[in-house]
């Protein structure tokens, strides 16, 4: 997959899947009783971190310059 591909697919699963994720996270949270607040904290900070273990390939060097991109010349 290009950097340039997986630049953009970043951004959609930032802009559109990461909202859906919390709002599923969200109702089914309150739809159970509420359990102590530690519980809830752990809860909260696992799925937190469980959200992002699937796109780990995709979101890996996005921050640096595309290395398939040719290199600038300083004319």
């Amino acid at each position: 997959m290009g950097y340039r591909v997986r630049k953009r697919l970043a951004l959609v699963i930032l802009l559109v899947g990461l909202p859906f994720y919390i709002g599923a996270v969200w109702g089914i949270m309150g739809a159970l009783d509420r359990p102590p607040i530690w519980v809830e904290f752990l809860v909260y900070v696992g799925l937190g971190f469980l959200w992002m273990l699937p796109f780990r390939f995709i979101f890996r060097g996005i921050g640096q310059a595309d290395p398939d991109a040719p290199p600038a010349q300083n004319d």
